[in-house]
């Protein structure tokens, strides 16, 4: 019972191993770590700053609104924030 056991288990290893390197994408080499290491973490500031435009761009095709409203939407929005977020955004209570 207990070789027939050790049996199954390598058999089970290699399945896993066989699947690993099929399926994986660290298998690749370094290739997988130079695309890794090429994607650069953005802040939380820019990520934000991001999302603003994206949000203005949006409402300036859906909305006829002019800048300036936009803007002070904008605004309006980022003085409403928590302290510890504008902290974070670097910005003035």
């Amino acid at each position: 019972m207990v070789a027939h056991t050790s049996i199954v288990f390598c058999r089970y290893i290699m399945l896993a191993l066989e699947n690993r390197e099929n399926k994986d994408p660290r298998t690749l080499g370094d290739l997988f770590y130079y695309c890794c290491d090429e994607l650069k973490d953005i802040s939380f500031a820019e990520a934000f700053q991001l999302v603003l435009t994206m949000l203005k761009n949006t409402l300036r095709k859906h909305l006829t609104i002019s800048d300036g409203a936009l803007q002070d939407m904008i605004n309006e929005f980022i003085s409403c924030l928590p302290a510890f977020l504008k902290g974070r955004l670097q910005l003035s209570s």
